[in-house]
């Protein structure tokens, strides 16, 4: 393997998805490292926590020899040997610890004892999160956006990965961003999130001058909240609103939120405890606005929810789901969000059809006029 130098190279490691090989513990990685990197400890968590208690007692050199002995013999040889395969596998790659000390330097030591030069990243994880804060803010702060909003259902994120440059942020924090938004994998630790959102800034900015188009969101996307610098930014924003029919918005929530929720559940856990599942997810999620609908309407609308699944259950029949998605949104979230939407008219430069935004959206430049404008009333998802 040929000899390569360390690195601070940030940017570069992030704009070509280099693989890090992230030697922390466990404990560490899962609450935040980068999307490209594999987790390939030098010390399990137990390990890592008996050094840690061994260095505040005793130094740091007593902890740095418990440390040899934790990881000796058949142990040192497993992980040696893991490091060795994700160096072949990826000759282009670096290591990183915390600090870029230690760890990473001991790791490198023994790859390199068994015949391995492998780089690491100069000031390790501390300072790649350090520069994307940084890069985050003064990108956030210097890029156009263009928000794409419309009312709930009206399909933004379909019409948004059409878009000539976007940043899907309920991708990112794999949450559609309302009581209804769970998916059926976790969400991204905080840290991982910011992590995410700000490479996707960096790809974006340096690929071209043109406005990089976000969807309408509130600050928490469930349980990830967005940086400040660009909660600013889309709060003054231009808008491009997306406007669809009553029924077009009921079938495309009944396709997002029943058909495509109902066949993850039961990837992920089979078909009868997938189905127990997906229930539990539709009911708890109309629980969660119980407060804002009131008693009476929370009811009535959960008895129609609860006689729609039956229904699909016993015979595959759903259209019962139409019936409490109709009442959602003409009775709720419609009168709300077009009120919402109304402290915004100075702000909509653009209204109309998918296929009339994605025909016209790629001739916005930050440069250039924002002013085709024919708003009318739409607003942002809340399913």
């Amino acid at each position: 393997m040929t000899s390569r130098s360390d690195t601070a190279d940030y940017l570069s490691l992030f704009l070509n998805d280099t693989l890090l090989v992230d030697v922390r513990a466990p404990v560490e990685f899962s609450r935040g490292s980068f999307p490209q990197a594999l987790n390939a400890p030098l010390m399990n968590d137990d390990e890592r926590h008996q050094v840690g208690i061994c260095y505040k007692e005793k130094g740091q050199d007593a902890a740095i020899e418990l440390g040899h002995e934790l990881v000796t013999g058949s142990i040192r040889e497993e992980r040696i040997a893991a490091w060795s395969g994700f160096a072949r596998q990826h000759p282009d790659g670096y290591l990183f610890c915390f600090r870029g000390g230690l760890r990473s330097r001991l790791t490198q030591q023994w790859l390199k004892e068994a015949g391995i030069d492998y780089p690491l990243v100069t000031g390790g994880y501390k300072a790649l999160r350090r520069f994307l804060i940084d890069e985050l803010e003064a990108r956030a702060a210097s890029a156009s956006f263009v928000i794409v909003s419309g009312r709930t259902g009206t399909g933004k994120t379909r019409l948004l990965g059409e878009l000539p440059d976007f940043i899907d942020l309920e991708g990112l924090a794999n949450h559609r961003g309302s009581s209804f938004g769970r998916q059926v994998t976790p969400q991204p630790s905080q840290i991982d999130f910011e992590n995410r959102l700000a490479i996707a800034l960096l790809k974006s900015t340096e690929a071209g001058a043109g406005p990089i188009f976000l969807e309408d969101e509130s600050r928490l996307i469930g349980r990830c909240y967005l940086p400040d610098a660009l909660c600013a930014r889309m709060a003054e924003a231009p808008l491009i609103i997306l406007e669809r029919s009553l029924a077009e918005r009921i079938r495309i929530i009944r396709e997002d939120y029943v058909e495509d929720m109902l066949a993850a559940w039961c990837r992920r856990d089979g078909e009868q405890a997938g189905w127990a599942g997906f229930r539990d997810y539709l009911l708890s999620a109309l629980d969660r606005v119980r407060r804002r609908l009131g008693g009476d309407r929370h009811r009535q609308l959960r008895e129609i929810m609860m006689a729609a699944l039956d229904a699909q259950q016993a015979s595959g029949d759903l259209s019962g789901h139409e019936k409490w998605i109709e009442v959602l949104l003409t009775d709720y979230y419609d009168p709300m969000y077009d009120y919402q939407l109304g402290q915004k008219q100075n702000r909509i430069v653009l209204s109309g059809s998918h296929e009339e935004l994605r025909s016209v959206a790629g001739s916005l430049t930050p440069d250039g006029p924002l002013t085709r404008s024919c708003p009318r009333t739409a607003q942002t998802s809340v399913i």
